[in-house]
């Protein structure tokens, strides 16, 4: 699937080109790579993006799969809408958005899901441990941790479930920004991505 603001089948799509709001995280591009890449889709995934923030992965995978169906988990009802309407904005059809905590919500979406991106949350190590349920065999959990405390529970958390081929990168991205007259590297915020596989 492809999208006239998007007219290619690489992710990457420049976060200028989401609708945002201000406050609500946005996975930025180069962290969307990566991310993407952990997750190891297969054409018809059954993928849960936990706090979906602006959207940007459900979007991503959305063109990168036609086939597959994304649940997009969002607690606040005016970032939920956002994400319909960055949906709308790349003219992507197989993101459902439910409204939600996670992870009391969980119980009600479509199941069982073979990938999950864990994006957010209050209760990191609570949302990986119910997400684990509900997860098929062999299918993966990405989470990002902005903090040690959060890559802590994570890590701990997987450790606990006993998942195989558990992967931990930290990102370290800089862009070349103009500020005034002079071109300078900016740091992309960092961020550990963790993942996990589940064997049966």
């Amino acid at each position: 699937m492809s999208s006239p603001l998007w007219p290619y089948v690489t992710p990457g799509i420049p976060d200028d080109l989401f609708e945002q709001l201000p406050g609500i995280p946005l996975s930025q591009k180069e962290v969307r790579l990566l991310l993407i890449s952990a997750l190891r889709l297969q054409p018809d995934t059954l993928l849960w993006d936990i706090g979906a923030g602006t959207g940007t992965i459900s979007v991503e995978t959305g063109l990168l799969c036609p086939q597959a169906k994304i649940i997009a988990i969002e607690r606040d009802e005016e970032v939920a809408n956002l994400i319909r309407r960055n949906c709308d904005r790349f003219g992507v059809s197989n993101v459902q958005v439910v409204e939600g905590s996670a992870p009391e919500c969980l119980k009600t979406l479509p199941q069982p899901p073979q990938r999950v991106c864990i994006e957010g949350g209050r209760q990191l190590k609570e949302i990986l441990k119910e997400v684990w349920r509900y997860l098929q065999p062999q299918g993966r959990v990405v989470a990002t941790a902005a903090s040690l405390e959060s890559l802590y529970a994570l890590s701990e958390g997987l450790s606990e479930l006993q998942a195989r081929n558990i992967e931990v990168v930290q990102s370290a991205v800089n862009r070349l920004e103009t500020r005034g007259t002079h071109q300078t590297f900016a740091a992309a915020d960092p961020i550990f991505i963790i993942s996990g596989e589940k064997l049966e």
